[in-house]
């Protein structure tokens, strides 16, 4: 089956950052017969084309065959495509808008994945606003060897919307191009910045208390210390979301909750894994950004501003090293 556009020719998709979530929608996509390239680098890259891209998961297992899984490491001999998936992490984001230059036509759209509430932001000087949507996912996925990915938590869902929250053709196109997809929920929101905040109130919240913690959510969650300081920063990004005007009703407080206390125990935030691994992360992005945001709209917020301090040193340390 081919992915067809509203002129009858296929769409053209690359996959920028074939990680645990680029690997993983990309994978969905090639499976249901889009046109997709994914850009990957060093042994993970070899190991795609000589094997195609392996994807273990929950909802099923599958392979993306070689001569399915087109892969390189330069943007440049693709050319323009339809539409760039971002699977970076959000601390990528400067250096893979300069990247993806030469994927990016006319009529691209550029579709950020990364946790945060800035890629926008980021992307829009390079490539142009009216390429970029808004965007989001929901998965716990990571690659476990080169050409494998595995997705071992999590309905995989994926929102997305244009910046002003217009009802545009190629979002709709795009809508049905993701449920043409196995094991993928996709949907439009009426609120796109306010969707992007609500992932950003769980993960960020989530991703700083278990940093520093070190432990996965079960005990975080049950511990009744840490459990109030992750109430503590939740309510501090809450505020600072709020005081920018974001739509955050007072029900995303127990939503979010809800879905912590719903998540497997052993489970972990990709940030976390990062810094228990002595690996770069998305300290900036997200604890980093609720303090640096907090600022500037004149919200308080102590429990980020000292788990942020504690994690700074081991950062630049990871940078460094990397």
């Amino acid at each position: 089956m081919n992915i067809q556009k509203g002129d009858g020719t296929t769409m053209r998709i690359a996959i920028y950052g074939t990680g645990g979530v680029g690997g993983y929608f990309g994978g969905r996509l090639a499976q249901a017969g889009a046109d997709v390239t994914f850009i990957a680098r060093g042994a993970h890259l070899e190991a795609i084309r000589r094997e195609g891209l392996q994807v273990e998961s929950i909802a099923g297992d599958f392979t993306v065959a070689p001569a399915a899984a087109a892969a390189t490491d330069r943007p440049g001999e693709v050319g323009p495509v339809d539409l760039v998936v971002l699977g970076v992490k959000a601390w990528q984001l400067p250096e893979a808008a300069q990247a993806v230059k030469p994927l990016v036509g006319p009529g691209t759209m550029v579709l950020p994945l990364q946790n945060g509430v800035e890629a926008a932001e980021i992307l829009a000087p390079v490539l142009g606003r009216e390429h970029v949507l808004g965007g989001l996912c929901a998965i716990v996925s990571m690659v476990v060897a080169p050409g494998r990915v595995r997705h071992a938590g999590v309905e995989p869902v994926v929102r997305f919307g244009e910046l002003d929250n217009s009802r545009s053709e190629r979002v709709e196109q795009l809508l049905q191009l993701f449920q043409s997809c196995s094991a993928v929920k996709a949907d439009i929101p009426e609120d796109i910045q306010s969707a992007i905040w609500r992932k950003f109130v769980f993960i960020s919240s989530w991703s700083s208390v278990a940093s520093v913690a070190r432990v996965p959510v079960g005990p975080l969650r049950t511990n009744p210390e840490s459990r109030q300081l992750l109430l503590q920063v939740l309510d501090e990004v809450l505020a600072v979301g709020r005081a920018r005007g974001v739509d955050l009703p007072e029900r995303v407080h127990q939503d979010t909750m809800a879905f912590v206390d719903s998540l497997n125990e052993s489970g972990t935030a990709s940030m976390q894994r990062d810094v228990m691994q002595g690996l770069p992360s998305e300290l900036e992005s997200q604890t980093g950004a609720i303090v640096r945001l907090g600022a500037q709209a004149g919200v308080a917020t102590p429990a980020a501003q000292v788990i942020y301090r504690a994690l700074l040193p081991g950062e630049l340390l990871a940078r460094k090293s990397g």
